[in-house]
Formats: C-alpha cells, sequence, structure tokens
C-alpha cells in the first residue's frame, strides 16, 4: 500500500467516525427534545386527585407509566417529599426546572385568537432563562449532565379536572396546539436495585419559584423469565 493511499484511508475513517459521532449526538439531541414534550403528554393526562404534579407522598408516582422510560414530576414550586418504587432496569427522566405554554383560545384569560408557537417559545424561555441554583444529586452526589432543551411542537390532551382549570378559572377537557416547552432536564441509566434518594431543586427568582423535591426511590427487582 503506497503511502498516499494510507494517508487518503485514515482520512477517509476520520471523515466517517466525525460523521459518526456527530449523527449520534444529533440522534441524542432528537431523543431529549422528544422525551420532553412526552413528560408534558405524561404529566398532564390525568385528573387533580390523581396528578403527579400536586402529588404530596408520591402515591401517584406510577400513574400512567409504561416501558423503559420513567418520569419524575417536579411540583408547582412546593417543597415535597415523595417515596416511589421503581422497576428495575427502568431510565429514569425529569426536569430539574422547565416551562409549559400551549394554544388556548377563548380560555385560560386569551383572546379568541390564536397565537403562534414562536410567541409560547419566547414566554417558556424567558422564564428558563431567569432560573438559578439549579440542582439534582442522587445518594447525595450530583448527576447529569442537565441539558437545556427546547422541544418540538406537539399537543396535550387534558382531562376535565386538569391542573390549570383553578390558576385558568376554568380550562375545557380538549386537545391543546401548539404546545411548547422549554427547561433543563436530567436522563438517568438504571439504578441499581434498593434505596436512592433523589434531591431537585431550582430557584426562579422574578417569578418568586422555589421548587424542592425529595424522591424516596425504591428500585424494585424484576422477574425477566
Amino acid at each position: 500500500m503506497s503511502k498516499h493511499l494510507a494517508r487518503v484511508i485514515r482520512m477517509a475513517l476520520v471523515v466517517i467516525a466525525s460523521f459518526s459521532a456527530n449523527a449520534a449526538v444529533a440522534d441524542d439531541a432528537v431523543a431529549w427534545k422528544q422525551l420532553s414534550s412526552e413528560w408534558w403528554q405524561w404529566v398532564l393526562s390525568s385528573p387533580v386527585s390523581a396528578s403527579p404534579l400536586t402529588d404530596a407522598t408520591g402515591a401517584n408516582c406510577m400513574v400512567g407509566q409504561r416501558g423503559t422510560n420513567w418520569f419524575l414530576a417536579g411540583s408547582f414550586g412546593e417543597t415535597v417529599t415523595r417515596s416511589c418504587d421503581i422497576p428495575e432496569g427502568a431510565t429514569l427522566f425529569f426536569p430539574v426546572v422547565n416551562s409549559i405554554n400551549f394554544d388556548t383560545p377563548g380560555q385560560c384569560f386569551q383572546g379568541p385568537d390564536p397565537i403562534p408557537a414562536s410567541v409560547y417559545r419566547a414566554f417558556a424561555a424567558a422564564f428558563v432563562n431567569g432560573a438559578t441554583n439549579l440542582s439534582a444529586t442522587l445518594d447525595g452526589r450530583p448527576v447529569g449532565p442537565m441539558h437545556r432543551t427546547v422541544s418540538p411542537v406537539f399537543e396535550v390532551a387534558l382531562p376535565a379536572d386538569n391542573v390549570f382549570v383553578a390558576p385558568c378559572g376554568g380550562l375545557d377537557a380538549g386537545i391543546y396546539s401548539p404546545a411548547v416547552d422549554d427547561g433543563f432536564y436530567v436522563r438517568l441509566n438504571p439504578l441499581p436495585v434498593g434505596p436512592h434518594t433523589l434531591h431537585i431543586h431550582a430557584e426562579v427568582p422574578g417569578a418568586g419559584f422555589v421548587l424542592d423535591v425529595t424522591y424516596n426511590l425504591e428500585v424494585v427487582p424484576v422477574v425477566s423469565r
């Protein structure tokens, strides 16, 4: 093999490796964006009585869970401690701080005309840009990295007794779009069987928002055969 040919082959391998790495990063970014919208679709699909967001004990943490990705909810800016069983092998996905905005013509203090997604993106970004003191720890050690994630446009299905009824002065059950999300998220690989403590903290001083959520997790063994 000539030196010139060998050099060409090495350069080709470098280009292929670089392309593969960039494709993997792009695929991962898409996955985070998709998970962020799925997180909201999960957490908003339950009525207030079964909502993981308003849950004060962890009793609702398993509502609507399926597959190998398990979602954990934050709060509306309260301090709360929850206990939750997680199946062995589940990947955990949760926000440290996030914000959703979606179109509600004629409801929730909005006029009759629809508002484009770009406006809602600006609202969500403004909230998240003001966030400080973000942290997520597992068994006393920082976890991460946190990913700033901006969702694609998606839709949410709200039940009659949804979490926006009180703050909006009423919001009918239905499908709402466009919806957009912005936030900092963490994805954790499956944890060892046994007890674990997850602590999530975030502050948005300009909005008077302080979130402090502790999860006492119990990873339960799963019989696979």
